[in-house]
């Protein structure tokens, strides 16, 4: 019984560092940045073509205090 279990942790231990080798995390990865990067390129386009606020300084005589 002991050799099964020696030989069962000794399977489970070379399946999951095979499994994580070609598990694909790089791949993964960059997909993920791609996506970020296309997702920041798409809010910077918005951003710019939002019409800008122009704040005067310049108070006079009809302008009150809030």
């Amino acid at each position: 019984m002991k050799l099964v279990k020696l030989g069962a942790f000794a399977a489970a231990l070379v399946m999951s560092s095979v499994v994580m080798a070609a598990g694909g995390g790089d791949r993964t990865f960059a997909r993920m940045m791609a996506a970020k990067d296309r997702s920041v390129e798409l809010f910077v386009a918005k951003e710019q073509a939002r019409d800008t606020v122009v704040i005067n300084e310049k108070k006079d005589d009809k302008t009150k205090d809030l």
